[in-house]
């Protein structure tokens, strides 16, 4: 019997072949997210083994060309790495599609997940920003990016519309994110992207993403952002 609420269609592998996939990971990284909330949504058997990137072991530094996370081991042996990639591959061998059909639409999703990648980094200026000056400065940069996506959400309640796609599964984890800064800092608030807002509470409430990160991710988080010793640090409760 399958657990309520589950559909047949999430249990497509318990019937054929399928490959061994190992995501390699460290517990904060959004990129590494993004191929977790894809695995999870497409319903893919997995496992998640953690590395310490300051301090990687040798098999890792030996797989992973750029020396990051995500890579995903296939079958322990052909070894992918980028987390566009590694979500286009989960997609590509799981029924149906999480993309466009359309070619240019395709392409255009493609694009639109690579300027979720610099949403990340601006998000990451926010973290390391070392006083006001530069957290407001990493503010209007993201900003800015967040007011060019406003107008593209036509059709909630996703980027698409009513289905789910890989520009979902990359924006999530900086949604997640965002939403834990808005308890220290309210610089994004619902009232200036209303459209943006809506479209993070829709993947927040999603179970494949809520259960993309280890149960402590929160504390983990804060902890990050008080070794970085910046200006969200101050602001943080003890």
């Amino acid at each position: 019997m399958l657990p309520a609420g589950v559909s047949e269609r999430r249990y497509w592998w318990a019937a054929v072949p399928i490959m061994k996939l190992e995501l390699v990971s460290f517990k904060l990284c959004p990129f590494v997210q993004r191929a977790v909330i894809t695995l999870l949504y497409r319903g893919m058997p997995h496992t998640i083994t953690y590395v310490d990137l300051d301090d990687p072991p040798s098999w890792f530094t030996d797989i992973s060309p750029f020396g990051k996370v995500p890579v995903m081991k296939v079958d322990g042996d052909a070894v992918l790495f980028e987390s566009a990639v590694i979500n286009e591959y989960i997609d590509e061998i799981s029924p149906g599609s999480m993309q466009p059909a359309e070619p240019l639409l395709r392409a255009l999703n493609r694009a639109w997940v690579e300027f979720g990648s610099a949403c990340l980094m601006d998000h990451h200026n926010l973290l390391t920003a070392k006083d006001q000056a530069a957290f407001e400065e990493a503010c209007e940069g993201l900003q800015e990016k967040l007011h060019r996506l406003e107008p593209l959400l036509q059709q909630p309640p996703y980027f698409n519309g009513s289905q789910l796609s890989l520009v979902d599964t990359a924006f999530a984890p900086l949604f997640m994110r965002l939403d834990i800064i808005a308890e220290i800092n309210p610089a994004f608030s619902a009232e200036h992207f209303p459209r943006v807002a809506a479209w993070s509470d829709a993947l927040l409430s999603l179970s494949c993403v809520q259960r993309s990160v280890v149960p402590e991710f929160k504390l983990l988080y804060e902890d990050f952002m008080r070794s970085k010793r910046g200006f969200l640090a101050d602001r943080l409760v003890s």
